[in-house]
């Protein structure tokens, strides 16, 4: 056991900072509550720190992509089907990339990742703790997600091979999932008859979470019209579905406010490199925040190194965004995105103990990480 002593902490839950300790047994927060005393734990005295719950990237594709090696070690966008949803992030993942191991002295300890946006339909997300040398045992959640994409990416990626317009893009996935639909209805209608049923498709096999309202749709879409699409498409076929980066938010906010869809927004923290994107500011997610919309703030990394998340909350703070949003954009919000809230994003009694010790407040530049613990391990420099 492991008794954490003297921190302030932010669980968030309550807005407010608590004088609390945390005991941790056999890799859960197994009490938090002030003046705790077990003899027999070992104590790490917290005095003058700040504890919160392990930072959540709920949109990232680190450990998919090359570090520095370009090509070789880049896994995350298939480039040669424009509609892939079999495949799965599991297998592309690489847990012992330096960025990982970056990311997790830095506080982050849960990131979402996965397939990019090349192609209409890139395959299924994971949710993984950074720390670990095997996928299998980092994993918190398989096909937390099936990514789709909308907007400029898959019609200049695919612009040679059948994807040159929006319509187009939309009207593949439509094509997608009315197969899928098919392909259910008469793997229902089969019963026990095998003789019945369709013949085996992997593609369609990996959809059927989505139609049965397992898994969401994770919908890359900057811009307003494409945010609209991907809404008016999980409308048509009644399923689940979040909006990821949102760059244009903003700017129909109350429209997205009666959605209640979560919302992972970013990254902010670059500039402009295409047209949709030239209405990025670090305003977005609080101006979403106030209107009661779910918001989850990301890196997309690599495109913002994974460590800086916490910064980026603070650049959203410095541009108007309230403490307590903030804070929980990085924690419990993009948990919730995840479906892994039960889990992880708050120190509460019963989750993994993930837990960052700071000597100020992770919003802050200036604060420096002292210590990080994934499932009640110190994470090794």
């Amino acid at each position: 056991m492991l008794l954490i002593k003297g921190a302030m902490v932010f669980d968030a839950i309550a807005p407010e900072f608590q004088a609390l300790d945390i005991l941790i047994k056999d890799g859960k927060i197994a009490d938090i509550a002030p003046n705790l005393n077990y003899p027999e734990a070992a104590v790490v005295d917290a005095a003058g720190l700040y504890a919160f719950p392990g930072f959540i990237d709920a949109h990232s594709h680190l450990g998919m992509d090359g570090w520095g090696i370009g090509y070789e070690g880049s896994d995350y966008n298939e480039m040669n089907d424009i509609v892939s949803p079999h495949l799965r992030a599991l297998d592309g993942f690489k847990p012992m990339q330096p960025s990982m191991k970056a990311a997790a002295l830095a506080g982050i300890t849960t990131i979402c990742t996965g397939p990019g946006s090349a192609n209409v339909l890139g395959g299924t997300f994971i949710a993984v703790k950074t720390v670990g040398r095997r996928a299998d045992s980092m994993l918190l959640r398989d096909n937390v997600a099936m990514k789709c994409a909308f907007g400029e990416n898959p019609k200049r990626c695919y612009r040679d091979k059948g994807d040159s317009s929006r319509m187009t893009t939309a009207a593949k996935l439509r094509e997608m999932l009315f197969k899928a639909r098919e392909y259910l209805q008469k793997q229902e209608a089969a019963g026990d008859d095998a003789s019945k049923k369709p013949a085996f498709d992997i593609k369609m096999e990996a959809l059927l979470p989505v139609l049965k309202g397992d898994m969401p749709l994770k919908a890359h879409a900057h811009a307003t019209e494409d945010i609209f699409t991907a809404l008016r498409i999980a409308k048509e076929f009644g399923v689940k579905i979040t909006l990821e980066h949102v760059t244009e938010g903003h700017l129909i906010v109350e429209e997205l406010a009666q959605e209640h869809v979560p919302l992972a927004i970013g990254p902010s923290l670059s500039h402009a490199s295409k047209f949709e994107l030239r209405n990025k500011t670090f305003t977005t997610p609080g101006i979403l925040a106030r209107a009661g919309c779910d918001v989850s703030i990301i890196t997309d990394a690599p495109v913002i190194p994974q460590e800086y998340l916490p910064l980026c909350a603070g650049l959203a703070v410095k541009s108007g965004m309230d403490r307590f949003d903030a804070l929980k954009a990085i924690t419990i919000n993009p948990a919730r995105h995840a479906g892994v809230a039960d889990r992880v994003g708050s120190l509460t009694k019963g989750k993994d103990a993930d837990i960052v010790l700071t000597d100020g407040c992770p919003l802050e530049v200036a604060t420096t990480v002292k210590a990080v613990y994934v499932n009640g391990e110190l994470v090794e420099a």
